[in-house]
């Protein structure tokens, strides 16, 4: 590296349009302003909270809360079903206005929240600040909503800044005050931290950032073991972390989610869920021409916790057969409370494109031919009646007893 060269400091802006789809349903519907809103799926035999607005908030109401319970402690509230393609309409139209300003956008599926990365461009646009004023300006002028937005020279600091100014504001951390901005914040703001270490770190009365910041490595390696690298970092403002584009299209993971009638702790029936949202990857891939190399199994409690674990495969796979291994070891390692389950999701990610080359040894290619004629056999099944007419293994009969 030659002498003079410098590295210019990052510059990135966060956008946050707090309660995304409240926002968006007022946009929609002007009466539905300065009351509180509740979006939640109405016919659901468990439903819960998606959104809800700021009066409901102060209310009590939070996300993920039983739709009854929060009808119950906020009694006048409105309630709208969610309208995730309407959400992601709003989000498309936001990111074109974003991207006018920088190729480096990365954002959220429909929750309202975009990071962008705008190193160098001042020459061309003016500082970051002006940049920040200017799309909220046109975002109130031609999308009606009204983001708040934040500045920083990574995307912790800037994500960090955010939660201090909602509903509505702006917040700017220049280079060189990451530390100084951080320290006297409580460490329940810094994302990424678990339930379980926020109650570790509540025991150890480190309750600021600024506490934190003043352990090194190896006095955080004894409670927080391979943590401590990121725990330490993170209390330091130190984040290398990249703003991505979003992965479009055949990029995109495949999510599949399954909410269960009645929270559950039964281990055959959480199992015949992972099988269905299994059939549904499967056939998603297939479709797709693509293989995937990680299988991810997520669990979300009813206490309002979550386990996530991963499996992997090397060379990857579309089939139902070692989709379903692979989900089981995953679902095997999740399985580690004995709280009732609310909801199960299945991620399969690590996406390539499906090889074409041919098996080694005949007998081999003849099984894998005899598979694949199978699963094309069930595809055009599923296609025709849906996903829950056939299955494999202990998926012939489907979650609620369907056939």
């Amino acid at each position: 590296m030659g002498q003079g060269f410098q590295v210019r400091e990052r510059t990135v802006l966060h956008f946050n349009v707090a309660d995304f789809a409240v926002a968006v349903e007022r946009v929609t519907d002007s009466s539905l302003r300065g009351r509180p809103l509740l979006i939640a799926p109405l016919r659901a035999a468990r439903a819960v909270v998606y959104d809800m607005s700021e009066e409901a908030y102060r209310e009590g109401v939070e996300k993920g809360m039983p739709l009854k319970q929060a009808a119950r402690i906020c009694r006048g509230a409105a309630v709208l079903p969610p309208r995730v393609g309407l959400y992601r309409k709003a989000m498309q139209a936001f990111f074109k206005e974003l991207h006018s300003y920088s190729p480096l956008i990365e954002c959220g599926e429909a929750d309202g929240h975009f990071f962008a990365d705008v190193t160098g461009t001042h020459r061309l646009y003016g500082p970051a600040p002006d940049i920040g004023w200017r799309l909220r300006r046109h975002a109130r002028a031609s999308l009606g909503i009204n983001p708040i937005w934040t500045l920083g020279t990574n995307k912790l600091i800037a994500k960090v800044a955010s939660r201090l100014v909602k509903p509505v504001g702006e917040y700017i951390v220049d280079p060189g005050e990451e530390a100084a901005f951080l320290a006297p914040l409580p460490v329940t703001v810094l994302p990424g931290l678990t339930c379980r270490e926020l109650e570790k770190l509540q025991d150890f009365r480190l309750t600021t950032i600024g506490a934190l910041a003043g352990l090194n490595r190896h006095q955080l390696m004894v409670p927080f073991g391979s943590r401590c690298d990121y725990l330490h970092d993170i209390s330091r403002g130190i984040d290398d972390s990249m703003v991505c584009r979003p992965a479009a299209g055949d990029e995109a993971p495949l999510d599949f989610e399954h909410i269960f009638a009645d929270d559950t702790n039964d281990r055959h029936e959480v199992e015949g869920a992972i099988a269905a949202l299994v059939g549904r990857a499967g056939a998603g891939l297939r479709g797709r021409r693509q293989v995937a190399r990680r299988v991810g199994v997520w669990l979300r409690y009813s206490d309002g916790g979550h386990v996530v674990r991963q499996a992997s495969c090397r060379t990857g796979t579309s089939g139902d057969f070692l989709l379903r291994t692979l989900a089981r070891d995953a679902l095997q390692r999740a399985w580690i409370r004995r709280t009732r389950i609310r909801s199960c999701r299945l991620v399969c990610d690590r996406l390539q494109r499906q090889s074409p080359q041919l098996l080694l040894f005949p007998e081999q290619e003849g099984r894998e031919i005899g598979r694949r004629k199978v699963l094309t056999a069930m595809d055009t099944l599923r296609s025709r009646f849906g996903h829950g007419v056939i299955g494999v293994g202990r998926q012939e009969v489907g979650v609620g007893g369907e056939r």
